[in-house]
């Protein structure tokens, strides 16, 4: 399971600040999704987004489109929401031929909440086998 830091913004900022004015390197995982409190993990994993993955995960969709029967949902709602989950990291959006296809990129979530600070970690499991992991902080 990786584990990862949730990072406030302000600290964010002054890093990148720091990497664009050469001060230092960018890290390894500057490119991967990130999130700046345990509560922005939260507020994305809804139960109606939660269904989803599982949804996801269990009948494995060949296409948005067949996704879109599944749930009952209206198409632009539902590419919102896969964007964002794919944002997250917590899908990946495959192109076969003309169609795009979501599958799950994460197994779990273990959330660690320090009670005295704001010093939360999240650690996240990725799919076995795939090369796509999100990363928190």
């Amino acid at each position: 399971m990786k584990r990862a830091r949730v990072q406030t913004l302000r600290s964010l900022r002054d890093e990148m600040k720091a990497v664009a004015r050469g001060d230092r390197p960018a890290p390894p995982d500057a490119a991967k999704p990130s999130f700046n409190s345990v509560e922005a993990v939260v507020r994305l994993l809804t139960s109606n987004n939660r269904r989803l993955l599982a949804l996801i995960r269990d009948r494995k969709p060949q296409s948005v489109a067949e996704l879109v029967e599944m749930t009952g949902r209206a198409q632009p709602n539902l590419t919102r929401t896969l964007a964002k989950l794919e944002a997250a990291g917590f899908i990946k959006m495959k192109t076969v031929g003309r169609r795009k296809r979501p599958t799950v990129a994460i197994k779990r979530i273990v959330v660690e909440i320090d009670p005295y600070s704001d010093g939360d970690r999240l650690r996240v499991a990725c799919v076995p086998r795939q090369n796509y992991c999100a990363v928190v902080g």
